[in-house]
Order: C-alpha cells, then structure tokens, then sequence
C-alpha cells in the first residue's frame, strides 16, 4: 500500500513539475468590451469593441532584451448615443461611430522588467467599418431592438494610428506588485496620452511582469528563462488621460462631412478593476471599466462603466 501511495506521489509530483515548465511560443486570443457584461439593460457610448490577436515569440533577441513578442490584431470599436434606438437625430447626445482597423505591434520585454510596445494601425472610421450591421448581428442575438440612427454616424474616412506603451515595474513581492503604465495613441482616429498604475494582488506567487499574462508576455521557448506558469490574480489599473483629438467624437480632420459631432472633453480618468487566471493552456480574465465623460454635452452623464472578457489560448 505504501508502495502504491509513493507511486502515485511520484506520478503526481512528475505531472506538477511537467506542467510547471511548459513553453508555448504562440497564442490566439479573443477580447470583448461591452457593457451588456455588466447590465442587461445598459446600451451606450462605447458599447462593443472586438479583437482577435494572433502573438507569436521572436527567436532573435538582443543582450537587454529578454522576449521580443509580434502580435497581429483585427479591431473593431462601435460608438452610440445614450440608447441605440433613439429616434430624432436632434436627441443624439453623443454621434454613432465605428472603426474598423488591422493592427501590427512589436513588444520588446526587457531583463530589468520593464515594456515597450509599438503598435501600427490601418483601417477605415465610418459606415466601412460596418458597425451597423455588427450591432443588428448582436441584437438580433439577444432579441433586442434595431438601432437606428446609424445613418447619422461619423463619416468615412481613412485610419492611420501609432500606439505605444511603456511599463515598469516600480515595486513587487511574490504576491504584490505596482507597475507604471503609460501610453500614447497618434493619429487620424485617436491622439491622446494616459498615465497611471496596474496593480496586482496575487491569489498565487506573482509572475515577473516580463512573464505574465498580466501584459501578454507569458509565451516561452528554450531561447527563454521563463516557462508557463500559473497565474491567478486581481488587479486594478487606474489611469489619467489627455485627449487632444478623437474622431469618433469630433469627426475627422480628413472631411468635413460628418452630421453630427460634439467637442471632446480633454481630460478623462479611467479604472479598470479585474480578475485572470491560468488554466493549461488557457487564460482568462474579466474586468469592470469606468471612465468620465469624454464629451462636452449636457445630457451625458459624469461616468460611465462597461465590462470586459477576454480568452487566450496558448500552442507552439
């Protein structure tokens, strides 16, 4: 019986210690914001943003880097008023907009934990992004009504947009952490800066920001130190932001030929609370976002809050 018992000890004991030193070098992942995630009765401003990522690992690094990871994204964001069935245009507290882009990045991580990710995206604002049919798609799901007004929304016009973002880690310990965040958006769509804080509270020892879904950097191969590990933590990640200019509100620059835009509102605080875990070859996380009003119109509220879920799943 002892014998059995030490078996099945060294059996386990071999299983644990072979899934601690998994690598996987490649991953798709799938992202939704959308405020039905935290009201059924909730439809408005940014109500749905979509994003397939395919990442994959480099195989060549430089002496400070430790991973160099490519990411390749389809995006989608869709913009309403107040509710997506109000009816006279002249109630519109906020236009209909949708965007539609392709997105290349590169996201160097660096031994002393620290992140640079570059970001290029190619798309079209306007009825090209088809968000109108998106959203009849959506609502015809959950039996809600069509929107309309969509013939009111942001015109076309060509997207071009640079996006970066730089992370440090400032403090840690095997279940605590503080990083600094910062990112800077540039461009035809979006040109806006955000500075803030993502913490980690962790319900198992903390993974190097270098190593952690936390900021897509758990993919690994032998040119790595790093394997897979578990994951599973809390966070919270509030930022401050300067908008200088935003399309999908104020219309592009490219055109005048927009029906119905508003002026931004140049100050915004966000924060984004949230929960993800590992599960073999997957993570997962959900979160709940809050952010002011990024408009000047009398008729939207101060705050605003939407949800997000997220699914990656990881392979070589």
């Amino acid at each position: 019986m002892k014998q059995k018992i030490l078996f099945l000890f060294i059996i386990l004991f071999t299983s644990i210690n072979i899934f601690s030193q998994r690598k996987y070098s490649k991953e798709f992942s799938f992202l939704n914001d959308n405020d039905l995630y935290i009201s059924t009765s909730q439809d408005r401003y940014y109500t749905n943003g979509m994003f397939f990522t395919y990442r994959y690992l480099s195989s060549k690094n430089a002496k400070n880097i430790e991973k160099k990871i490519f990411d390749i994204q389809i995006g989608h964001h869709m913009y309403t008023p107040f509710k997506a069935t109000v009816q006279q245009h002249g109630d519109h507290d906020r236009p209909f907009a949708g965007y539609a882009f392709g997105n290349f990045g590169i996201n160097y991580f660096y031994k002393n934990e620290s992140i640079l990710k570059i970001a290029m995206q190619i798309g079209t604002l306007g009825p090209s992004a088809v968000s109108k049919e998106l959203q009849d798609f959506i609502h015809d799901i959950y039996g809600y009504k069509k929107a309309i007004g969509w013939k009111y929304q942001i015109a076309d016009a060509f997207a071009l947009n640079l996006n970066l973002d730089y992370i440090k880690n400032l403090a840690n310990d095997n279940y605590l952490d503080v990083n600094w965040v910062n990112n800077l958006k540039i461009g035809t769509v979006y040109s806006d800066f955000s500075t803030g804080f993502y913490g980690r509270i962790g319900l198992k020892p903390l993974q190097k920001i270098i190593n952690s879904i936390a900021f897509n950097g758990n993919l690994n191969s032998n040119s790595t130190n790093f394997n897979n590990e578990i994951e599973s933590f809390i966070y919270i990640k509030p930022m401050l932001s300067y908008t200088a200019y935003d399309a999908t509100i104020q219309g592009s620059f490219l055109n005048n030929n927009s029906p119905i835009t508003f002026e931004i509102e140049p100050f915004k605080f966000t924060a984004e609370i949230g929960i993800r875990f590992t599960l073999n070859r997957f993570n997962f996380g959900y979160a709940i976002n809050y952010h002011t009003k990024k408009l000047k119109s009398i008729r939207v509220p101060k705050n605003n809050f939407y949800g997000t879920i997220q699914l990656n799943y990881q392979f070589n």
